[in-house]
């Protein structure tokens, strides 16, 4: 199973209910309340057969563990049906072990960059974070040991000097969308731009500097799916 799936369609499969899909990936966050019980769902998770072929990021903490899938080769980064068919596994294995998912718990951190001039300014970053390319999109920078949050690159045609050259995007649960951005204007902030929602919102906070909630894979069809692409601001 290596054909590439879409957000809208790892989320429709009846599976795939622990998971969601953000800027990285697909997601899921077990509550195991415990190292000890993360630890042997981690085990476990590195017991099913075929993970030398395509593995999963799996990252235990002292009261969860989060696991996020995505297809890595040199043509592609993004979600196949492999990716579809281990969060089947995963979710099961979860369940033999009465560990519960929350998936309105997960999220990824983007860093993105307004440039003039993209072929000048990455190669710099590139450098500086010790990061790559990822596969199919040369705007963006990853980082390869999948740890750090991605940089993306966004194509300016001219200089925007009162506005910030940098922001930040925040990926969360489709679901979980509107809630964030509720919380962030009740927090000070303001709703700078919600033209393309559900897809993202552009948000700032109480002195300008810009933001943009997302998310992909949107399930509502009265809102329509997201494009996929990153999220300006």
């Amino acid at each position: 199973m290596t054909e590439r799936i879409t957000a809208v369609e790892f989320h429709a499969d009846a599976g795939a209910a622990d998971w969601r899909v953000l800027g990285e990936g697909a997601c899921a966050w077990f509550r195991t309340g415990s190292y000890a019980a993360g630890a042997r769902l981690a085990a476990a998770i590195g017991e099913l057969p075929g993970l030398d072929e395509h593995s999963p990021d799996v990252d235990l903490r002292r009261d969860g563990v989060a696991v996020r899938l995505v297809t890595r080769t040199a043509e592609h980064y993004g979600l196949t049906g492999r990716d579809l068919d281990l969060a089947r596994r995963i979710s099961a294995l979860a369940r033999d072990l009465g560990v519960p998912a929350d998936p309105a718990a997960v999220q990824s951190v983007q860093v993105s960059v307004d440039a003039l001039d993209l072929p000048a300014v990455t190669p710099f970053w590139r450098a500086l974070l010790g990061y790559e390319h990822r596969a199919g999109s040369p705007e963006d920078l990853v980082d390869g040991r999948g740890r750090g949050p991605a940089f993306w690159f966004q194509q300016m045609d001219a200089p925007r000097p009162q506005r910030n050259r940098m922001h930040v995007d925040v990926w969360v649960p489709y679901d979980r969308a509107e809630a964030r951005v509720a919380a962030a204007v009740a927090a000070g902030g303001r709703l700078v731009d919600d033209s393309q929602a559900p897809s993202f919102w552009v948000l700032a906070d109480p002195e300008g500097n810009e933001a943009c909630v997302g998310t992909a894979g949107w399930l509502d069809p009265a809102a329509g799916a997201p494009p996929a692409t990153t999220p300006p601001a």
